[in-house]
């Protein structure tokens, strides 16, 4: 099967709101479906579901806000997507989505479809204050010293989203904590074959190991929920990720990730609630 993100985002509508589709064991993390990934795909059903903008709008509508809850760890293979249009409005839609698998609900989302900021390359519009922390911290395109997730990498037996999509860690960032100060994991991703897309950028709202690496947890910490925040389209090229904290618990920890693309843009926000790994 083709493991390139479009096909991965691929939907079969069979009914009013209703679609199919496939959980590909290749956009996995170790033998779990990779939460943004499943986050991507009610975005793209509700987009889908939601259709042409309303008359006096001149845009797609785009998913600006996805608020995921996850009740259930599905495995791959197929799945259905079940879409209920709650608002159709001029400037902001919503749009409830349920991901099941058998008889069984794996998500819950509530995605808001509007339109996200434009900024013109090179000039035009700006923000009016920005406090984007990745720019100045990473380069737009990772160094030539930096592997990306495939065979012979250390993260290839975990992370298997390399075989769709080119994904580059700076492994140092990911390193225990030496000093307690929260981790700042950064890293560099792209699609193979395509532009990133919105779909992809919300995705990659979800990329990072968890942060719980810092303290000596490195295993599975289930996302409870999960909000993304579209704030722009991305441009063509790498998508620059971190991914920091507040705090990490006993039980529970949270993880915010900010991604940025090829000329600096916010594109995309997104915070999480998490469980902590089990000791050893």
């Amino acid at each position: 099967m083709n493991a390139l993100f479009t096909t991965a985002m691929t939907l079969r509508e069979t009914g009013p709101g209703v679609f199919e589709g496939e959980l590909d064991k290749r956009w996995t993390i170790g033998p779990k479906v990779h939460g943004g990934a499943m986050l991507a795909l009610c975005a793209n059903a509700a987009r889908t579901a939601c259709g042409a903008p309303e008359p006096g709008g001149d845009a797609v509508p785009q998913p600006v806000s996805v608020s995921a809850s996850f009740l259930w760890a599905p495995d791959p293979g197929e799945m259905r997507l079940v879409t209920s249009i709650r608002k159709r409005g001029r400037r902001i839609s919503v749009v409830d989505v349920e991901l099941t698998q058998g008889q069984r609900t794996a998500v819950h989302a509530v995605v808001n479809l509007g339109e996200p900021e434009h900024y013109a390359p090179g000039g035009g519009a700006a923000p009016l204050l920005s406090a984007n922390p990745v720019a100045d911290l990473m380069a737009p395109e990772p160094p030539d010293d930096i592997a990306p997730i495939g065979p012979g990498h250390p993260l290839a037996g975990l992370v298997h989203l390399g075989e769709g999509c080119d994904v580059r860690p700076l492994l140092s960032t990911m390193r225990p904590s030496t000093d307690g100060r929260p981790p700042v994991i950064q890293m560099w991703a792209r699609p193979r074959g395509v532009a990133p897309d919105a779909l992809f950028a919300l995705m990659c709202g979800d990329l990072s190991a968890p942060v719980t690496f810092a303290v000596h947890r490195t295993g599975w910490a289930p996302t409870i929920q999960l909000t993304a925040f579209l704030r722009s389209l991305p441009a063509d090229g790498w998508l620059r990720i971190i991914a920091t904290c507040t705090e990490i618990g006993q039980d529970w920890f949270d993880e915010d990730h900010v991604v940025v693309d090829s000329l600096g843009r916010l594109v995309v926000q997104a915070r999480q609630l998490a469980l902590v790994p089990a000791a050893g």
